[in-house]
């Protein structure tokens, strides 16, 4: 492809070569370079690309491209084609997109943002779309999709040329409906910029990614570009960030919730079982809709609604969607492993990390417990740290014991993330240990008859970060050994 096909429709100029060029294909990482490829620079947190120019040209690299603010020191003469654009970032997302075909065009693309409820979400979509006879794909947390093909997932949101890659897969594999989970990483960094999405979901807005953000209300910025580019928004009116957003964006909306009649989607009459939820939808036009749901929750129930809510806009069949809701699994969501054991308690894990998603699981735990609520948690290093101190005091007080431990540390010392748990705690009911796998161990050989055990933090993933190291660590594989003790 040539450059000038590129960067159709793009602002960008020609400093030295020509822009017809023919290039091989796009990266942003030297480790990728070969003969005749372009190179972006890229301006990141730790690194920027403009200082890697030397060594793009040395692998064989026949197109740079900079931002305005890079200035030019030496001759690149006529056999390399420089670009100059005003931001990389953005220009390169146009790039990726025109470069695979501008896939996103050839299928409905629907992408849910929000703090909590992203990955269940585009999983009950997928569920609902696929039982319906669509073929469906999913990028995420867990997993990326396409149809029943699993690929591994690097982060929430790929970056513009993994995910241009993975949406032209989707494509070829003949693809009619994308479920996207778009984080605030993503929208700030223009990973998805210059694609257009039939549907914006807004979930919620709780305190997270502050150690990137800064404050919230770039939080809250970051997540509304997905609605400037959306065709049509489904927000949860609930939530105070989705007023904010429907004051901005007033029309294409449709409003969800539970608290408020005057939402266009409406569940009410909310019964929470051990492993199950029962509710009833009902819309504007005053149909109800009975629900039995494989997820529990009300914060469930909330994920939930949207889905109804655009399957039975793109006219899916309430029967299918009925069924689905009563068959869905999300791994790593309050996902009870302890069933298979037969044990005389329940052991549940999640991927609540956030402090609004702590207390959902355990509020919803509090409500089908018959004995104590027994916590195990800890918060990932080289991450928002304000939240910490939050965790410590919701797990404590809304829980009858807690184990404090590790997460991800990271880079940092495991001890130093724990002591800033423990400084928002006001009460005694809880442990410092440092190993998970101990922490572990300790909730289960010291657990009582109707025990809950919420093992928080993890969920889906099968490893722990720990300094420079990634080590294998799956928490059902842990609670296995544990169990098979003697």
């Amino acid at each position: 492809m040539k450059v000038s096909e590129l960067f159709k429709s793009f602002d960008y100029r020609v400093i030295s070569g020509n822009d017809d060029v023919d290039i091989n294909k796009i990266t942003d990482n030297t480790n990728d370079i070969l003969d005749g490829d372009l190179f972006f620079c890229i301006r990141g947190y730790n690194f920027d690309g403009h200082n890697f120019i030397d060594l793009a040209l040395s692998k064989g690299s026949k197109v740079i491209v900079v931002d305005s603010k890079y200035k030019l020191n030496f001759d690149f003469g006529n056999n390399v084609t420089l670009i100059c654009v005003n931001d990389t970032r953005k220009a390169l997302s146009i790039a990726a997109i025109n470069f695979y075909g501008r896939p996103h065009e050839k299928f409905k693309i629907l992408g849910v943002t929000g703090t909590n409820g992203k990955t269940t979400t585009t999983y009950i979509l997928r569920e609902i779309f696929s039982n319906a006879g669509f073929k469906t794909g999913v990028i995420g947390t867990i997993s990326n999709f396409i149809n029943d093909r699993k690929i591994k997932a690097e982060g929430t949101t790929p970056g513009a040329l993994q995910l241009n890659y993975l949406l032209s897969e989707m494509v070829k594999d003949g693809v009619e409906y994308c479920f996207m989970e778009v984080s605030s990483h993503a929208l700030e960094l223009d990973r998805v910029y210059g694609i257009k999405f039939d549907y914006g979901i807004f979930t919620n807005l709780t305190q997270d990614h502050l150690d990137f953000h800064k404050n919230f209300s770039e939080y809250f910025n970051a997540k509304f570009k997905l609605f400037e580019n959306s065709e049509r928004i489904i927000i949860n009116r609930d939530d105070e960030y989705g007023k904010k957003i429907i004051d901005k964006i007033p029309s294409n909306v449709i409003t969800y919730g539970i608290e408020e009649n005057m939402n266009d989607f409406v569940a009410k009459d909310i019964v929470l079982n051990d492993n199950s939820t029962e509710f009833v939808v009902c819309d504007k036009f005053g149909n109800r809709y009975n629900f039995d749901y494989n997820l529990v929750g009300k914060f469930n129930v909330y994920n939930a609604i949207p889905c109804i809510a655009i399957a039975i806009n793109e006219g899916i069949s309430i029967n299918v969607i009925k069924e689905s809701l009563k068959n869905i699994f999300v791994v790593g969501r309050l996902e009870n492993v302890s069933k298979k054991y037969g044990l005389n308690c329940d052991i549940y894990l999640d991927y609540a990390h956030t402090p609004d998603g702590l207390k959902n699981c355990i509020c919803t735990l509090r409500n089908i417990a018959k004995g104590r609520i027994i916590c195990v948690v800890g918060c990932g290093g080289d991450r928002d740290k304000e939240k910490r101190p939050q965790i410590g005091k919701i797990a404590t007080e809304l829980s009858d014991y807690v184990y404090i431990t590790s997460d991800n540390p990271r880079s940092e010392d495991p001890e130093s993330i724990i002591n800033d748990i423990v400084s928002g705690v006001n009460k005694s009911n809880y442990e410092v240990v440092i190993s998970r796998f101990d922490a572990i161990k300790k909730s289960i050989k010291n657990r009582k008859t109707n025990d809950i055990i919420l093992i928080a933090g993890k969920g889906h993933e099968d490893y722990q970060i720990l300094k420079n190291k990634v080590i294998h660590f799956d928490e059902r594989e842990v609670i296995d050994e544990i169990l098979k003790e003697k």
